[in-house]
């Protein structure tokens, strides 16, 4: 696809990835629409981005009541959208299941899954009839190997890349493109806009990983040359494509190895 005068939907475009694809979108010549929960984040990107090429829109994509307005109300306004980027995201806290309060879990499920099901279901009538049209949800690289501590985050991106990849077969023979992608460790404010950390916390935790995260513009980009090459999958960042590559090696040994991993992050 080509980018330049297209229409885009970006959920969770007030911040971290959302941010960026916005910004880098704007750069291609895109018209972007951001929903997300936060205003003033919205207002930051449409400054850094350009405000004449972005409109926001406080949308909580897990009540489906104000997605269907939401599609609605753009549909009313710009006639047709061109894509779809499914980001918004968030991880729970860093515990067991046997500790996770069921609040939590339908939380992160609510927000994860049926947020993408909720935005592509109000969309995809209209994407149909572009003559070119595209939708990228973004899974994560614990939606094809565990994380302790993250069960259920990983369960919610595994349920979206099923979901992507049944929507992507049940769309091969129309106009609307699909992609699924799955992050490794980015350079985000996730943890924050989730509430599982404090400050401190999230300091001690950025600084050790700060090594090895992948720095939101370079994802973003790759994210954009998936869309416009029309690619089925893409891992983003080293991390992902090493553990991708290990766990169909030996899934019981890459498990093994995250395990130990994500023992320090437990500990928070």
């Amino acid at each position: 696809m080509d980018i330049a005068n297209k229409i885009f939907v970006v959920t969770g475009g007030g911040s971290g990835m959302g941010r960026e694809l916005t910004i880098q979108l704007v750069k291609k010549g895109a018209k972007v629409i951001i929903a997300d929960i936060h205003q003033k984040d919205m207002d930051d990107t449409s400054k850094i981005a350009g405000i004449d090429q972005v409109s926001t829109h406080i949308v909580d994509i897990s009540n489906r009541e104000e997605v269907t307005n939401f599609a609605s109300d753009v549909i009313d306004r710009y006639g047709y959208i061109d894509g779809l980027i499914n980001n918004a995201g968030i991880i729970q806290p860093f515990i067991d299941i046997k500790d996770l309060d069921y609040g939590q879990i339908e939380k992160v499920m609510n927000v994860n899954f049926y947020g993408t099901v909720n935005m592509t279901k109000a969309f995809l009538p209209t994407l149909l009839l572009r003559p070119s049209a595209h939708i990228m949800n973004i899974s994560s690289m614990g939606g094809f190997i565990p994380f302790p501590g993250q069960s259920i985050y990983g369960a919610s991106k595994a349920a979206v890349k099923l979901f992507t990849e049944g929507l992507y077969a049940e769309l091969l023979n129309s106009n609307v493109n699909v992609t699924v992608v799955f992050p490794g460790a980015i350079d985000t404010n996730i943890m924050s806009n989730s509430g599982v950390q404090t400050k401190e916390e999230m300091d001690k935790t950025k600084a050790e990983a700060k090594f090895k995260a992948l720095p939101a513009p370079k994802a973003a980009a790759s994210m954009i040359d998936a869309i416009e090459k029309n690619k089925f999958q893409i891992r983003v960042g080293k991390d992902a494509k090493m553990m991708h590559f290990l766990y169909n090696l030996n899934s019981r040994r890459a498990i093994n190895f995250i395990t130990k991993q994500m023992a320090k992050m437990k500990d928070f």
